[in-house]
């Protein structure tokens, strides 16, 4: 009778996986061996000429690299801004707590196209920040900030920094007070107590905030595509392109099939270098 209820229990969970993630999953999979058919984008027939075309052309192993820098920048960047916001956050004693959670949330309360098309305003050639910097003389032509790579990691970094502070917030309120209180008594300095005993308690939080912005940060079309326009195409990007707008959709799922592979190759390495614990 109870493994009744929890089967029962598990049903739900179960069949949302199976519809919304393993058909999807499959589906990507069996499209990227199918043959591009007349009259039909999902193929007629099988084969491996769609990643042989992908492994033997420079172009799309060049974005297949792109956007994979462009997923460890970002990572890295809001680790780096993040981490000190996070372990600010989870401070028993800090005061207007909720101003502050209202603040690291509110890049989540806006569209993610307004959010794209904001950093347009900003960073474009005759943008805020240019037009800044050139009224105060700091600069006589406009800085490069749009259309390349560093402009889609900023504009990136500003959409998923909520999603690096927030896990590791809650591993950080998760430590006892008292154990940073007994490292401090036994002589050690605060940026010691920080580096040897708060940072490995928090490592659980760190590593799910780095997954998490590397995996959506491979995945994002929307910014790249604003941002980058067409001069930085990352795979994502080709992706939407081969599927939408030439209908090419054994292609495009071959794209997205490798996108996955390199992702997940990319996160067991991660979790192994980090010593992730699963369980």
């Amino acid at each position: 009778m109870t493994q009744r209820k929890t089967f029962l229990l598990l049903l739900p969970a179960g069949v949302l996986l199976v519809v919304f993630l393993a058909i999807p999953y499959v589906s990507v999979f069996i499209s990227a061996f199918r043959v591009p058919g007349q009259g039909t984008p999902y193929g007629d027939g099988y084969t491996l000429a769609n990643f042989t075309r992908i492994l033997g052309d420079w172009f799309y192993l060049g974005q297949a690299v792109n956007t994979m820098l462009i997923g460890a920048v970002t990572t890295l960047a809001t680790l780096v801004i993040g981490l000190p916001v996070a372990f600010q956050l989870a401070r028993p004693d800090l005061k207007l707590r909720g101003l502050f959670y209202g603040i690291v949330l509110s890049p989540l309360l806006v569209g993610i196209v307004i959010r794209s098309y904001g950093w347009t305003i900003l960073l474009g050639n005759n943008g805020v920040i240019n037009r800044t910097l050139r009224g105060w003389g700091w600069i006589d032509g406009p800085l490069p900030l749009m259309y390349n790579t560093l402009g889609i990691v900023i504009a990136l970094t500003h959409v998923f920094l909520p999603f690096m502070i927030l896990p590791i917030m809650a591993a950080v309120q998760g430590i006892d007070p008292s154990v940073a209180s007994a490292a401090r008594s036994l002589g050690a300095r605060r940026p010691t107590v920080i580096r040897r005993v708060l940072l490995p308690l928090a490592m659980p939080g760190i590593q799910s905030g780095c997954i998490l912005v590397f995996v959506l940060a491979l995945s994002s079309y929307v910014t790249p595509a604003l941002i980058g326009g067409l001069r930085v195409k990352t795979t994502a990007v080709t992706v939407v392109d081969a599927m939408i707008d030439t209908f090419q959709w054994p292609f495009g799922a071959a794209l997205a099939l490798t996108l996955s592979v390199l992702g997940g190759a990319s996160v067991l390495i991660f979790a192994r270098l980090t010593r992730m614990k699963w369980k």
